[in-house]
């Protein structure tokens, strides 16, 4: 036995709101949701026949990005206001009809990238329309229209009483609000009368629109003498019509917005993009997507930096004439935003930081943990100093060490000495065994980066394939969504970044998809079984291959994505030479020293010396900063491969080990440095 017509479950509206003008328990059964929340235990309709005002309140994101663009802008031009732009700007109109449309509201997705292209955008009616049209229904009408627009077709009315009601969309009804104007023109409807035709054409009610249909060929005939007849064919032809018409005070609102945005991206790019970028901060597939659009523009990413960046992502380098944009860093994975806008605050408040260890000797170790340090050198936040990364990663647990004794000493007023950071590379119990160095290969540099950040900074896994790529004549991935979707096959190259095996339903045949990337973007590939039999060999994670592929149109996000044919392994160039370290935030090649790569005495080593250390001994009960200082003066007057220990012995007599940084490596001829007897111990 069954139970029919019981509610098998409910939900609720994201943004729907009930209002009346008392209390809604006098007029509606209420109940709580999951979380809480008062809802209606009545579904849309019954509120509205009980004469409820239901509103969808949209928060929309693209409001934020928007008011953190025009906060960037007023930093150098403080009385733009957004709203005072007129709508004729041809840079916005330009940027549309190229099909630059990443990040504008409402215009980003592939197919109206093309649908921009074909229509040659010149006003915000423009915008409107287009907005209106592309969806499931209006979207047939999108050629005819686009040709009316052009003047290729005549346009037509459905009536001559029409063109005041469908003028502007060359006599295609693509509004709901056009609908009921015609009802008015050609039928006598008051606009409150309209509104319920639309509202009946919408909802598909039969009993209603038998209704209608009599009413609206009577008004046809008295107050225009239409015949019978030709008022039912219009009157079918407007039924039509609405039941896919949009509201068009919908799609202004949207169209304002995407004018808006368009404007901001055309005239504004640098700012538009730094909040675009910051109000994605927790996701970083979306970040890899806009940093792409941002090197398509021209416009700089300037890696991580503890002494630059700021909490979110900001332009940089306005005063000379540079586009560029700073990666915040509370968009570093893992560092945690609460612990960067401290260091931020500190760093405002106190000055730059001087290395690693001065960094975390500032910060409270509730801030700054061993975690967040060593993401934050991976990221290359701390490639301001010079040093190598891995040198950097392989100090990490003894500067943890150090600043937490520092930050003791200072409680009790035993700080002088700790205080010198640009010296101490961390301090450390003498029972404490020394942490293993690491060496990181290049590839590491970069895989840390992509991890971390969500895009490759300071190089790409793809370099030593580069003039192989390059000089082969592959199509560009990061064209592909401009490319047309056909039976022609292309030939493209890249790196498979993820790989998937799957198996179909029926047949339990196993198929791939991969996610392949160039120095241009990523797409998805197919690869159905056919393919998959004979080159499953070269599907590996990392690997670099040569791909012939047809292009298809991906009916879930209505993108284009690659379906393999072929599939081939790819030599690297046996030209290539390889980096030996990462680059600075700013694009020099950094030495696995740490130098900028000069023919200096220390600017050829590919790793961390092995060399025996040089120890001084000092004393905090009798050395004082002045004495540090006469040590940083030698230390850099003679730089080598040894590195420097200093042992120092505390106030209550104990003794604490600290290793200078990386920078601070000594030649021999330090140890026959004059005026320096008293501090040195064991050098051999």
């Amino acid at each position: 036995t069954f139970l029919e017509g019981l509610t098998r479950g409910t939900g609720i509206h994201a943004a729907g709101v009930v209002i009346g003008d008392k209390e809604l328990t006098n007029y509606v059964p209420l109940t709580r949701g999951k979380e809480g929340e008062v809802v209606t235990q009545y579904a849309m309709s019954p509120l509205t026949d009980l004469g409820m005002l239901k509103m969808d309140f949209l928060g929309l994101k693209t409001l934020t990005v928007m008011q953190d663009a025009i906060d960037l802008i007023r930093r150098h031009t403080p009385d733009f206001v957004l709203d005072n732009e007129r709508f004729d700007d041809r840079a916005t109109f330009d940027l549309l009809n190229r099909g630059e449309t990443t990040a504008v509201f409402q215009l980003e997705s592939g197919g109206m990238m093309n649908l921009c292209r074909q229509f040659d955008v010149n006003r915000i009616e423009d915008i409107i329309a287009l907005i209106a049209l592309y969806r499931p229904g209006p979207m047939d009408l999108i050629p005819d229209f686009i040709d009316r627009k052009k003047g290729k077709k005549k346009v037509q009315y459905l009536h001559p009483l029409l063109q005041e009601a469908s003028e502007e969309t060359f006599g295609i009804l693509i509004y709901q609000e056009q609908v009921q104007r015609a009802a008015n023109l050609l039928a006598g409807y008051s606009l409150g009368e309209a509104d319920l035709l639309r509202r009946a054409m919408g909802k598909k009610k039969l009993e209603e629109m038998v209704k209608q249909r009599a009413k609206f060929v009577k008004g046809c005939a008295e107050v225009n003498k239409i015949p019978e007849k030709k008022a039912s064919e219009i009157f079918d032809l407007l039924e039509k019509f609405a039941g896919y018409g949009f509201n068009k005070s919908h799609s202004a609102a949207y169209g304002l917005i995407s004018y808006q945005t368009g404007y901001l991206k055309a005239n504004y790019p640098v700012e538009f993009m730094s909040a675009v970028l910051s109000n994605e901060v927790n996701n970083t597939d979306k970040i890899s997507v806009f940093v792409a659009e941002c090197q398509r523009m021209g416009i700089e990413i300037l890696a991580p930096d503890v002494n630059c960046s700021m909490l979110k992502f900001a332009p940089e380098g306005r005063e000379e004439g540079r586009r560029a944009i700073r990666f915040g860093l509370a968009a570093i994975k893992n560092v945690g935003e609460g612990a960067m806008e401290t260091a931020i605050r500190e760093r405002e408040a106190s000055g730059p930081y001087r290395s690693m260890e001065d960094f975390a000797s500032r910060l409270d170790s509730r801030s700054v943990n061993r975690k967040i340090l060593e993401n934050l050198v991976k990221a290359g936040a701390f490639d301001f100093t010079g040093e190598r990364r891995d040198e950097l990663y392989s100090r990490v647990g003894q500067v943890i060490a150090g600043s937490s004794a520092a930050q003791r000493d200072r409680a009790t007023g035993q700080g002088s000495l700790f205080d010198m950071n640009d010296l101490i590379g961390a301090a450390a119990p003498p029972d404490l065994v020394e942490e293993e160095r690491v060496v990181w290969e290049h590839g590491e540099y970069l895989t840390y980066e992509k991890d971390l950040l969500g895009f490759y900074v300071t190089g790409h896994p793809l370099d030593e394939y580069r003039s192989v790529l390059e000089g082969s004549g592959y199509a560009s991935l990061g064209e592909l969504q401009q490319m047309k979707a056909d039976k022609k096959v292309h030939r493209f190259a890249g790196m498979i970044g993820e790989v998937a095996v799957k198996y179909t339903k029926r047949e339990g045949k196993p198929f791939a998809v991969l996610a392949l990337e160039d120095f241009t973007g990523s797409v998805e590939v197919m690869v159905w079984n056919e393919t998959y039999q004979k080159c499953n060999q070269h599907l590996e994670k990392g690997g670099v291959v040569e791909l012939r592929a047809k292009i298809e149109q991906d009916s879930r996000t209505e993108s284009n994505r690659l379906v393999a044919e072929d599939i081939k392994a790819i030599a690297k160039d046996p030209n290539y030479v390889p980096p030996t370290g990462p680059r600075t935030a700013a694009g020099v090649r950094i030495a696995a020293n740490g130098s900028n790569g000069s023919n200096g005495s220390n600017g050829h080593h590919a790793a961390p010396t092995a060399a025996r250390p040089v120890v001084l001994l000092l004393d905090s009960r009798r050395d004082g900063v002045s004495d540090i200082q006469v040590l940083r003066r030698a230390v850099r007057a003679f730089p080598g491969e040894r590195p420097v220990h200093l042992r120092v012995t505390t106030g209550d007599g104990s003794v604490v080990t600290l290793e200078a940084a990386g920078q601070f490596r000594v030649s021999d001829d330090f140890l026959s440095a004059y005026g320096l007897e008293r501090w040195l111990g064991e050098t051999s």
